[in-house]
């Protein structure tokens, strides 16, 4: 089969598969500080997602006061304690997870869904989520670039959005859906933290994949 001439060469193009076989979402760092040019670059990966209509929803608040990271940090044990008591028995197999590193991180991000996107018609006008769908490719890009740069990244989704909106003085209509732990980490994971933990055991690629209608497998 003929190679397109758009084609990275060898050694690019393994690099850009080794950043996605081996990002994590990191839960275990180290207090080291990020350097400031690197931030930057990791923030730019983001800002250079894909996005409906070219909207760019994406906002992103860094998190430079420590006693606001702890504020966030009580908001997501609140809704940590929440989720175990929904897990029912599970339970307690759930509370012995780490769930976030908000204490170690080097960094503190919050992403968050833009206000006045119902005048962002383009692409939404039957698929409204896709303003989110924006949101998380721009977190990808973040992710990739981190491990790329050797920094851990781990994404935070317990807590109550309208407690951490009022935290953060977000105004109605934007909804923060992500806090981002980034820094440097001692090691990665040698596979994703909740299957090593035996939380889930992650599905195959044949699980997943279909030909022509639903639940037809080649």
């Amino acid at each position: 089969m003929t190679k397109s001439k758009h084609a990275f060469n060898d050694q690019d193009r393994a690099a850009v598969y080794r950043a996605i076989a081996e990002r994590r979402d990191m839960r275990h760092f180290l207090t080291s500080p990020v350097d400031e040019a690197v931030l930057l670059r990791l923030l730019n990966a983001a800002h250079q997602a894909p996005s409906v209509g070219l909207m760019q929803p994406w906002r992103i608040i860094r998190i430079s006061d420590r006693l606001l990271r702890s504020k966030i940090k009580e908001i997501v044990e609140d809704e940590r304690i929440k989720t175990a008591e929904a897990l029912n028995e599970r339970s307690d197999e759930f509370m012995r997870l780490k769930v976030e590193g908000i204490d170690h991180c080097g960094e503190l991000l919050v992403v968050s869904l833009m206000d006045e996107r119902e005048q962002h018609i383009f692409g939404r006008r039957t698929l409204p989520e896709m303003d989110l769908a924006s949101v998380a490719c721009a977190i990808q890009n973040m992710w990739l670039a981190a491990r790329a740069e050797g920094l851990g990244m781990g994404w935070v989704s317990l807590f109550d959005p309208q407690k951490l909106a009022e935290l953060l003085t977000i105004p109605d209509g934007a909804k923060p859906i992500a806090i981002l732990c980034l820094g440097h980490v001692d090691e990665f994971y040698s596979a994703p933290m909740l299957e090593l933990e035996s939380w889930r055991k992650p599905d195959s690629l044949d699980d997943i994949l279909f030909e022509n209608t639903w639940g037809q497998i080649k």
